[in-house]
C-alpha cells in the first residue's frame, strides 16, 4: 500500500490456496506427485507431477528450484527451472523466472526480466496436452509433426 511495490507475487494469482509449500530451507530428491496445489520456495530434483483431475497448480517462488520435468495445470515460476514444462493451462513467468528447458502451455504470460532457454511450443487444442494416468503428456499427431522431430523408424 505505501512505499515500494514488492515483486513478491508469485502466491496472488487469482487467490490461488497452495496446501503444500517446500520451504526456502527443505531440498527433495526424488519425483513428487501432487493432489493438490504445491509452492516451492526449496529446491527438488526431480520431476513433479500434479494431478490433472484435481487441477493441480504449482508455483516456484522466488528462491524455489526444480531440476526435473513438471506436469500441471498451472504453473507460477518466480524461481529457476532445469527441465520441461508440460502445462494444460496457464503459464506465468515473473520478471524473476528462470527456465531452462522447453514449455509446452495453452496459455502463457511473461514479465520483462524473465528468462527462458528453451522451446514455446502452443497448444490450441486442450486435448493436446491432456495428461494421462502415467502423467504422461498426450499430443495429438498435428502438433507433433509441427513441434517435435518425426520418430526414427525401427527397421
Amino acid at each position: 500500500m505505501f512505499g515500494k511495490k514488492q515483486s513478491s507475487k508469485i502466491a496472488r494469482s487469482n487467490d490461488e490456496s497452495f496446501e503444500t509449500i517446500i520451504a526456502k530451507s527443505t531440498e527433495i530428491h526424488g519425483q513428487i506427485v501432487a493432489t493438490q496445489s504445491l509452492r516451492i520456495d526449496g529446491s527438488v530434483k526431480g520431476d513433479i507431477r500434479g494431478s490433472q483431475a484435481e487441477g493441480v497448480s504449482v508455483a516456484i517462488g522466488l528462491t524455489g528450484s526444480v531440476q526435473g520435468n513438471i506436469y500441471a495445470q498451472r504453473l507460477i515460476v518466480g524461481g529457476r527451472i532445469l527441465g520441461n514444462v508440460f502445462v494444460t493451462e496457464t503459464v506465468e513467468l515473473h520478471d524473476s523466472a528462470d527456465v531452462q528447458g522447453d514449455i509446452t502451455y495453452s496459455q502463457i504470460s511473461m514479465e520483462p526480466g524473465a528468462k527462458i532457454n528453451g522451446r514455446l511450443v502452443s497448444q490450441t487444442n486442450p486435448q493436446q496436452g491432456k495428461l494421462t494416468t502415467e502423467g504422461q503428456p498426450t499430443l495429438v499427431s498435428a502438433a507433433v509433426s509441427q513441434a517435435l522431430p518425426a520418430p526414427a523408424a525401427d527397421s
